[in-house]
């Protein structure tokens, strides 16, 4: 039987990735120029790093997408932006508010 050689390509540029540049991570093997954050573009390491369905982001720019409404926008600790993250694909409007999604309990007054 001949000896098959199994190519391993970087999710993010789809070239072959050599063992010697190989960075693994979210399941994969990445270049090390490409792992990189996908929204700001910061080059990773493994304490920055958070994962979101096969994409990596840095932690920073996971928490402004796909975290709760102001966090990440602040401009330090106790403080929450109103920025919604639209500019980042996080969707607007009645889709995402900070109301309840419940009923009010009996004999509370609006």
């Amino acid at each position: 039987m001949p000896f098959a050689i199994q190519i391993v390509r970087c999710p993010k540029c789809n070239q072959p990735v050599y063992h010697a540049e190989e960075v693994p991570a979210a399941g994969k093997k990445w270049h090390k120029t490409c792992f990189k954050c996908g929204l700001c573009k910061k080059m990773l390491e493994s304490t920055t790093l958070a994962e979101h369905d096969g994409n990596l982001f840095c932690k920073q720019c996971y928490a402004r997408k796909f975290g709760p409404k102001g966090v990440g926008f602040g401009g330090g600790a106790g403080c929450l932006g109103m920025d919604t993250g639209e500019h980042l694909g996080n969707k607007s409007g009645s889709e995402m508010t900070n109301k309840p999604n419940y009923a009010a309990p009996p004999g509370f007054n609006q």
